[in-house]
């Protein structure tokens, strides 16, 4: 991965939120590479801060819209904290704040989508909901990406191992701190399904090891091997 984008860190570093650093600079890559033409979606936007990392890797690329989507019900004033950030950003050109349910919205939706983040609840049916939403929308190269993906018990969790690393339609699938992400393909190789069981296998190892300790210089073996196969 390249070196963080110092003015975005910046402008997304003091918006509240849960993406690490790492993470963020991951999703401004995957904004800047979106296919042209191709539309970025979140889902679960709260106040911005991976909206923000999401519109500044759009701009240095093809400058593809991002649709930010939440519905913003239990928290109304995140929505006004949400937009306020993204005009303090200087992204607010970039982003079309959608404030409906995910199911709501992709009903709806009709460009086709590069890259869309999934960020929203947590809970397994949701999250299922959310990718059954969304990927016949995703076009062939496009990329999706899951948050709080090593989290044991989440439904996030759970959803990546069933529908991406044991899915016959995701490659280059990557794990960044907590995010999983892979490119949709229409078929994949051999040498891919090998490599995301491998990847799968890294995925229980690393949940494993929230809850029960593992030793530091098999944590330091699994960093390495991930990074030489990304």
């Amino acid at each position: 991965m390249r070196q963080p984008d110092k003015p975005a860190e910046r402008a997304a570093g003091g918006v509240e939120g849960w993406l690490t650093e790492n993470e963020g600079a991951l999703l401004y890559r995957l904004a800047r590479d979106c296919p042209e033409s191709a539309a970025i979606v979140e889902i679960g936007s709260y106040r911005g801060r991976s909206t923000i990392r999401l519109a500044r890797g759009s701009r240095a690329g093809n400058r593809s819209k991002i649709y930010a989507v939440d519905p913003h019900r239990s928290e109304p004033d995140n929505y006004s904290l949400l937009r306020k950030n993204l005009t303090a950003a200087g992204v607010d050109d970039m982003v079309v704040p959608i404030r409906k349910t995910s199911v709501e919205a992709a009903a709806g939706f009709k460009a086709p989508v590069g890259l869309i983040f999934i960020d929203g609840a947590h809970e397994y049916d949701p999250v299922l909901a959310d990718y059954e939403a969304w990927f016949p929308r995703v076009i062939d190269g496009g990329v999706l990406a899951f948050h709080d993906t090593i989290t044991p018990g989440w439904g996030s969790t759970r959803l990546v191992r069933e529908r991406i690393y044991r899915s016959r339609y995701f490659r280059r699938i990557g794990l960044v701190d907590s995010i999983t992400y892979g490119e949709k393909a229409a078929a994949i190789t051999a040498k891919d399904t090998i490599r995301n069981r491998y990847l799968l296998l890294l995925n229980y190892i690393y949940s494993a090891a929230l809850t029960v300790p593992v030793p530091s210089a098999v944590r330091k073996l699994g960093k390495v091997i991930v990074k030489k196969i990304q």
